[in-house]
């Protein structure tokens, strides 16, 4: 980490580079904000906005379920249980007759109803309150290399499945007449979102994660004319959201999440004030 730190002050000599906290958080942000952008776009595309918000309440049960229990460590029963409970929407979803908004508004309420009450036993509740909002200036470098092997995954994941993704968020009975399981391509990008959500929650915080997943890809949406051009806004607005965020969070004293999302919902506003001038 010395190295990478050394690079950080040689390219950037400002004042408060010299916090390590502040280098830690910079590289946070190298590494969680492409992620938000390249899964926001496919997020955004399938219309999957509400089940994107449904896995941070089924994290936070996760994270009663690791602290009640004790065997895991608690990122790894957060992973395992998100992993599990997006999994077990899509099955739900593909095996019942009922709309996929109410079969994710049901496990997504029942799964915030059983995490409080878990966390709530005993009086407890108090210390699990700042991953309701997040603290990125508390990573350390242990947790960036965890974020780097999620980036490798998720775009690992990403060039094996996108053009199946692609046709399917656009047709799934053509995908279905492909020869495209759909059951089996979904349930992968619901792991993959769910592996993102899990990992980024205890920086980003379970109020407002999913806006992440959401709003770089809707902004991007209002102004790109292809699906290179696509993906390549979306990933600068995740990226310019989270810088702004990060310095909003240094100077103003503010938390860094609710800065991140707040910068990418003006860019959204500013992208739909400016798409008319793009669909020309």
């Amino acid at each position: 980490m010395e190295l990478i730190y050394s690079v950080l002050d040689t390219l950037l000599p400002f004042a408060w580079m010299e916090y390590t906290f502040m280098k830690n958080a910079l590289l946070a942000i190298l590494l969680m904000t492409p992620l938000f952008g390249l899964l926001s776009t496919m997020v955004v595309s399938s219309r999957m906005a509400f089940f994107s918000d449904s896995l941070g309440h089924g994290a936070f049960t996760g994270i009663a379920v690791g602290a009640l229990v004790g065997i895991f460590a608690p990122l790894t029963s957060l992973i395992l249980f998100s992993v599990l409970f997006a999994l077990l929407i899509t099955y739900i979803k593909h095996r019942t007759a009922a709309s996929a908004d109410t079969v994710i508004g049901v496990f997504s309420s029942t799964a915030i109803a059983v995490g409080l009450m878990m966390m709530s036993h005993g009086g407890g509740f108090s210390k699990f309150s700042p991953l309701l909002i997040g603290d990125i200036l508390s990573i350390t470098p242990a947790d960036l290399a965890g974020l780097l092997a999620v980036d490798a995954l998720v775009f690992l994941g990403w060039v094996m499945l996108f053009n199946r993704l692609l046709l399917l968020s656009v047709n799934p009975s053509l995908a279905r007449s492909r020869g495209i399981c759909v059951f089996g391509i979904e349930s992968l990008f619901a792991a993959l979102l769910a592996v993102v959500v899990a990992v980024s929650i205890q920086w980003v915080g379970i109020l407002i994660i999913n806006a992440l997943l959401v709003l770089p890809g809707a902004g991007a949406r209002n102004i790109a004319r292809s699906v290179k051009e696509y993906h390549l806004v979306s990933v600068m607005i995740a990226f310019v959201s989270g810088l702004v965020g990060l310095f909003s969070a240094y100077y103003l004293g503010i938390a860094a999440g609710a800065a991140i999302v707040a910068a990418a919902a003006v860019m959204f506003f500013l992208s739909l004030a400016l798409r008319p001038h793009f669909q020309r």
